[in-house]
């Protein structure tokens, strides 16, 4: 008998259910306490921001789910793209509770995970998967809207006669932070060129915006009507381009260390070979023990201060006219490493 007065009940449900909306649904078993998502309302907004990650972002509450032994019940929150009818499921949470609360950086995960693109608001579903007893049972559905982020700093593509004028292989030069668009890169150059953007799926393709130069060859940038860049001399560049002030410089450059740890000491570069395969710079030498910030080595492009590189922290990351580099003595391979945009590196071994 207490088996049909179920059956019967739950009928009932279905049936109501079925003739109401999404949100009559949400509110129906709430009230009736079945097991169902209870908080947030559906619908709710939030907008993720990486210098938040450790704060609340949101909580998801839900009524228990009802198993007829006496399991623990464990809980998995599961979310998938809205509209892709679970298709493919992101495992999001798992608790023992009738709750969960995602930081910032945790939810922002979750949601990248599932297929959300960074910086435009996308809409995920959300349930919860009920285990006990290796049954399992699913919670109602609702929807939140997010606005996730990445920490990748913003690219565009430098396709060219240097590299068969593909866009989507292409070298790439990064921007110095969100929402900004001034760009920088050491790309290998070898004749013509031009800058490319990524669409809204982050594909760098040709029909996106390309500039070029504007004819004069004085570093403007144009978006239509333009003409290709050109790199007169092979070479190694550092390329800016800045596609709000649509301007552009290129910068051929070879490579050196510098300093009282070096056979040269101050006064004379020891120069560094570039490898196209690995993309970096090298050399071998004797040096001498040396301590910074006094002391040491730089790395310094053709021959003169202007453009340098120090590593202030001694991290082993380059920072643009840094402190000298610290040494011990012996004889070491030192690479120089420009190829990853605005994250330059080296190494002493």
């Amino acid at each position: 008998m207490k088996n049909t007065f179920k059956i019967i009940i739950a009928a009932i449900v279905f049936a109501t259910l079925g003739s109401c909306t999404d949100e009559q649904n949400f509110q129906l078993l709430k009230a009736k306490g079945e097991f169902a998502i209870l908080t947030p309302e559906a619908g709710v907004a939030t907008v993720l921001r990486p210098d938040l990650g450790t704060n609340p972002a949101l909580t998801v509450t839900w009524a228990a789910a009802d198993f007829t032994t006496p399991t623990q019940v464990n809980y998995t929150v599961e979310m998938a793209v809205t509209g892709t009818e679970f298709a493919v499921v992101t495992a999001a949470g798992t608790t023992a509770g009738t709750n969960i609360t995602w930081s910032v950086a945790d939810l922002n995960g979750a949601v990248l995970s599932a297929g959300l693109r960074p910086f435009s608001q996308g809409s995920v579903d959300i349930r919860i998967k009920a285990t006990a007893g290796g049954v399992d049972q699913y919670s109602n559905v609702i929807n939140v809207l997010v606005t996730p982020y990445t920490t990748a700093l913003p690219t565009i593509a430098v396709p060219g006669n240097h590299q068969s004028w593909t866009p989507g292989t292409a070298p790439k030069l990064a921007s110095a932070g969100y929402g900004l668009t001034n760009y920088e890169g050491y790309v290998w150059l070898n004749g013509e060129f031009k800058f490319v953007a990524p669409d809204a799926a982050g594909n760098f393709n040709w029909g996106n915006p390309d500039w070029g130069d504007d004819g004069t060859f004085s570093g403007v940038l144009k978006l239509t009507g333009e003409v290709n860049c050109n790199a007169t001399t092979a070479g190694y560049y550092r390329l800016k381009a800045n596609t709000t002030a649509l301007t552009y410089t290129q910068e051929r450059t070879t490579w050196a260390i510098i300093g009282n740890a070096t056979p040269g000491g101050w006064g004379t570069d020891t120069p560094m070979t570039y490898n196209p395969t690995t993309k970096k710079w090298t050399v071998t030498v004797t040096l001498t023990a040396q301590s910074a910030p006094d002391n040491g080595l730089k790395f310094r492009a053709n021959g003169q201060w202007t453009l340098n590189y120090g590593d202030t922290g001694g991290d082993g990351s380059l920072d643009e006219g840094g402190t000298n580099i610290s040494t011990t003595a012996g004889t070491k391979t030192i690479t120089l490493d420009l190829s990853n945009p605005r994250v330059y590196t080296y190494s002493i071994q």
